[in-house]
């Protein structure tokens, strides 16, 4: 059977169109894809539960450790529209590869790290292989599925961020009640080989454009982002007020520079092409705000569940635990109903649920209530499940064809900005109100409903 890796010419339609992948290879591309997903996601949350052990060991204070979180999560929002540009233009099966290449090298580099400057510079690194990954991670699953089940193969991917999240934490205590923090970092090679070697014979190369790499916009783009990401963290910490405002207004003037740059290209860098498209704009909006009202929660709910219950930090993480799991359910579900169904009115019902168990969690007593805080949590979980596969498969298919590469790395920055967003307001409101007030999850339940009214506003009209 002829492969399905096309390329397109320079007027920037496809040669030789083809719908998804045969099967068996269809699922061993899946494979593949859950493979790095799992990895990029396990990375995000298990170096968080080892920052007191890396600070202690390392010999550094909690607050210079942070920075074993922050470069990992600053090299993706760098680089993730450039790599997605880069995608398009080398095939999102060569920069897959690629990404995982510099993953793993960082990985073995962390392991070996000996203080927090090699860590952190590490972690940069490995951040930018994830970053590959995650830029081309949708445009090689609407590679790989048919059309007419793309939902449910975006279903399959929220489901394992579901696991991988919930299971983080776990796997993270497990490693650290056996071994050292390090292999947190070394756990992460046999399964990358894994990827890859599956990865190098069922992938898709998927489209290929003819054009040249805008370096100057990448490079600009990369340097905004860093600012605004630095600009913010500086202002909700008071970390040096001057420096972190001159940095605020240096990133927004960059991205009005880069939009009077690409506004008027065919295939920009930064998509701008894209946000024209009404369908695409109100998804990245209601994907934003809603990744920014889970992360709100993420952050807060540990804090508050503290001061209101006579319980463990384990005993926080258990309870916590049917968010992802409602997910995990419900996200395959979902992924099925929106070949027949609307994504305005299933991300309506899901983002509307999320946003009424946060609600909920607002009016825990103090002294109990652990029924509510499992019920809350589990109609979030299931709530933000039911919203994300048919809001992502939304995203993808609305792109045209020949900005694959484009739809999928703004898939990814519209959630690492809600989540980014998300987890600084929880500081800022950390610094106004007790961490014991409930005005976190009152903003994240506002959050999820205002996203749930922009979900319903693209209509009611299920997409074939």
């Amino acid at each position: 059977m002829k492969s399905p890796d096309i390329e397109v010419a320079e007027s920037g339609r496809p040669e030789s169109p083809v719908d998804g992948l045969p099967q068996p290879r269809r699922i061993w591309s899946a494979i593949a894809i859950w493979l790095a997903l799992l990895l990029t996601v396990l990375d995000q949350t298990i170096a968080n539960v080892a920052l007191p052990t890396i600070a202690r060991d390392l010999g550094t204070t909690p607050e210079q450790s942070i920075w074993v979180v922050s470069a990992y999560q600053v090299a993706i929002i760098m680089t993730l529209l450039p790599l997605a540009s880069l995608g398009e233009i080398l095939g999102f099966k060569r920069l897959y590869l690629a990404g995982m290449v510099v993953f793993l090298i960082a990985s073995l580099s962390c392991t070996l790290a000996g203080d927090l400057t090699a860590l952190a510079i590490s972690r940069f690194a490995q951040g930018l292989g994830a970053a590959a990954i995650m830029a081309v991670n949708g445009a090689l699953v609407r590679a790989t599925y048919p059309r007419a089940i793309l939902g449910r193969g975006i279903g399959y991917n929220v489901l394992v961020l579901a696991v991988g999240s919930a299971a983080g934490p776990s796997v993270a205590a497990a490693v650290m009640a056996a071994a050292s923090w390090r292999w947190l970092f070394a756990i992460n090679l046999p399964i990358g080989l894994a990827a890859m070697a599956i990865g190098m014979r069922a992938l898709p190369m998927g489209m290929r454009v003819v054009r040249r790499f805008d370096g100057l916009t990448a490079a600009m783009s990369a340097l905004a982002f860093a600012l605004l990401f630095l600009g913010a963290s500086g202002l909700i910490h008071a970390e040096s007020m001057p420096l972190a405002a001159a940095e605020l207004v240096a990133g927004g003037a960059l991205f009005v520079w880069l939009y009077r740059r690409n506004r008027l290209l065919p295939a920009p860098l930064l998509p701008v092409d894209l946000l024209r498209i009404r369908t695409l704009r109100l998804s990245y909006m209601t994907s934003a705000c809603s990744f920014a009202a889970q992360m709100i929660a993420f952050v807060a709910l540990p804090f508050f569940l503290l001061s209101r219950l006579p319980i463990s930090h384990e005993a926080v993480g258990l309870l916590l635990t049917p968010w992802p799991l409602g997910a995990a359910v419900c996200a395959p579900i979902s992924g099925r109903l929106v070949e027949k169904v609307s994504a305005g009115v299933l991300g309506f019902i899901g983002l509307f649920a999320t946003g009424a168990g946060l609600l909920l969690m607002s009016f825990l007593p103090q002294g109990g209530g652990y029924g509510l805080v499992i019920v809350a949590t589990a109609l979030c979980g299931a709530g933000f499940g039911f919203f994300q596969a048919p809001n992502n498969r939304t995203m993808l298919d609305a792109a045209p064809l020949a900005r694959s590469g484009a739809g999928a790395g703004m898939l990814a920055v519209a959630r690492l900005t809600g989540q980014t967003s998300g987890a600084l307001a929880v500081a800022l409101l950390f610094r106004l109100v007790s961490t014991a007030s409930p005005a976190p999850l009152l903003l994240g339940a506002g959050l999820a409903g205002f996203a749930s009214l922009t979900s319903l506003s693209r209509g009611t009209k299920a997409t074939a």
